[in-house]
């Protein structure tokens, strides 16, 4: 093919074929996709398809999603892992996200009083659910915990020391490492004790003039067992009151509830720590409290004022949509008798086997006649985990459809899952497909959308 067949950009974004892909993706990007595309071409031998407008759709989305990636699409999470970080961690309620469009969409009293006529708190009712909901004096909101964390060391103990324990020096998701936070904000990290076991004399040891806070950190991730041992928030407290320094306490994920009500694994929540002296307690607002992506700091009056005195809180603060969504998530906490029904993750967690089992049987049968005959289906017990750093060595009980056969095979319905209208996806385990029925729902789009499924 000759570069001169080639239709110029504009015949081709104006093409009927072309218009569905730029009302997803824009047209801007679009374009750029376009002139890309056909500068490949002209570096090789035309292909065919790149003369004739109407053939661009695929080229095109192929392009953007290669090098740009899928932009936020809906997927159906069957992976077995509740709060997924790839995937969006909490699902947020109707109730919550009506707030945030009240928010976003009209003029609100973010920060005006209106009894005054004068500028009034950012996060006055926010910050006063959450002393209510822990039984701390204060508390204090950013952006996200890794930000919480930052604060409170850069306003604490910038250019001094922290003793911090060698098991506890974690590593998160996207290579995110304590020391790496801790040396950003101006703080100094002083190791102390080993992988596997902390003693009380190994902070003690590490307190010199130097020294601003003991900080305690959820280890997240990952479990140690065996011969192991770690100093309690409440040992970390008496040595704190004894040397007269105040204890942090990064609790990450943070729950309100307890979660051993619902027959799922104890998870330590932030009134606990309050109530054993913890000076401070850090913690997430889009993991186990099943609320927007936040930072959440609650404590001593006195240190939260430091806190947000501090310049860095500005540049860390939350947005009006994001102390919208907060607020109706705490809203929800403070009736416990219906907490589970109206925060989307509770009523995952809680959602009866039985439950699962209908899932199930109703997923399988929708595959069923759309799989090649050398797969086969069936409804397995399963295990999920919460995910997102929450309780890594535990699990909840759970239902999944599993799929077996030859490993290319399961591989090419796993892509092929993950090219549904709405996106399914799966997991690999034992050489099998799982697909995980604690997070199927709405289960009657999952099933509309499965039987979409080419064979």
């Amino acid at each position: 093919m000759s570069l001169r067949s080639l239709p110029s950009v504009d015949a081709v974004l104006s093409d009927a074929s072309v218009a569905p892909v730029i009302a997803h993706w824009g047209l801007q990007v679009v374009k750029d996709a376009v002139r890309h595309l056909q500068t490949e071409a002209r570096g090789s031998e035309v292909p065919d398809w790149a003369t004739t407008p109407s053939d661009y759709g695929p080229a095109i989305e192929d392009w953007i999603t290669s090098r740009i990636g899928h932009g936020y699409r809906r997927v159906f999470n069957l992976t077995g892992t509740v709060i997924h970080t790839n995937l969006g961690r909490s699902i947020l309620s109707a109730e919550a996200m009506k707030a945030a469009a009240e928010a976003a969409t009209a003029p609100v009293t973010l920060e005006y009083d209106l009894g005054t006529g004068r500028r009034g708190s950012r996060e006055g009712i926010v910050t006063h659910r959450l002393k209510l909901l822990t039984g701390a004096e204060a508390a204090t909101v950013v952006n996200n915990n890794a930000a919480a964390v930052m604060l409170v060391l850069n306003t604490l103990a910038f250019d001094r020391s922290i003793p911090v324990s060698r098991g506890e020096l974690i590593e998160i998701g996207g290579s995110f490492r304590i020391p790496d936070i801790m040396a950003r904000s101006g703080s100094r990290l002083v190791e102390v004790g080993t992988t596997n076991r902390t003693h009380l004399s190994d902070y003690e040891n590490a307190i010199d003039s130097s020294t601003a806070l003991l900080l305690k950190v959820h280890p997240s991730n990952y479990h140690i067992e065996g011969f192991a041992k770690s100093v309690s928030e409440k040992e970390l407290v008496r040595l704190g009151r004894a040397r007269d320094l105040p204890v942090c306490i990064d609790l990450g994920s943070g729950t309100l509830l307890d979660l051993e009500r619902f027959g799922l694994p104890h998870e330590p929540t932030p009134r606990e720590m309050i109530a054993s002296g913890v000076d401070l307690v850090t913690f997430s607002g889009d993991k186990l409290l099943g609320g927007v992506q936040a930072g959440i700091v609650v404590g001593r009056d006195a240190l939260i004022a430091r806190l947000d005195s501090n310049p860095m809180k500005r540049a860390l603060r939350a947005d009006k949509i994001t102390l919208a969504i907060l607020d109706a998530t705490l809203r929800a906490y403070e009736d416990e008798s219906t907490v589970t029904k109206r925060i989307p993750l509770l009523a995952t967690l809680t959602t009866p086997l039985e439950e699962l089992d209908t899932r199930a049987a109703a997923v399988s049968g929708a595959l069923m006649d759309h799989l090649d005959d050398v797969l086969s289906v069936s409804i397995e017990a399963s295990q999920c985990q919460l995910g997102s750093g929450a309780l890594p060595d535990q699990h909840v009980p759970s239902r999944a459809v599993a799929i077996s056969g030859p490993g290319r095979t399961i591989e090419k319905l796993s892509t092929k899952l993950r090219r549904l209208p709405i996106p399914v996806v799966s997991r690999r385990q034992s050489g099998r497909l799982w697909l995980d029925m604690r997070c199927a729902e709405p289960l009657d789009e999952l099933i509309a959308s499965l039987k979409t499924l080419s064979t």
